[in-house]
């Protein structure tokens, strides 16, 4: 894929740890990859923590990631696997992707009006 990084792999391994909640008739979906859930990643000041409160709730596998990533209303998506996920599919856009130790990270609002 042209401008992608070439730290991003191919969509090949683990799953995708899912935690969905609802507020104020929007979906707000976390995805992250599932190794990746309890690190702490460090890049100068910056500290990013990848809970188990905001990122785990169940394991599920590509299919079904990116449905709940294109139906969501909000989605907050790190690791790998996951970004790619979004930007391969044309959901998410490269240029928005935030590197922070090497893991990507992408935050993805969608408005309707």
């Amino acid at each position: 894929m042209p401008g992608r990084s070439r730290r991003w792999p191919s969509l090949v391994g683990a799953g995708f740890s899912v935690r969905t909640a609802q507020y104020q008739g929007s979906v707000l979906v976390n995805i992250c990859d599932e190794e990746l859930v309890g690190k702490t990643f460090k890049e100068g000041k910056l500290e990013v923590h990848l809970s188990r409160e905001f990122y785990s709730g169940e394991v599920v596998g590509k299919g079904e990631a990116l449905r709940l990533i294109r139906t969501c209303t909000i989605v907050s998506l790190a690791g790998e696997r996951s970004v790619s996920l979004a930007v391969e599919s044309e959901v998410g856009s490269p240029n928005a992707v935030r590197e922070i130790d090497e893991v990507p990270f992408l935050m993805i609002y969608k408005f309707s009006g």
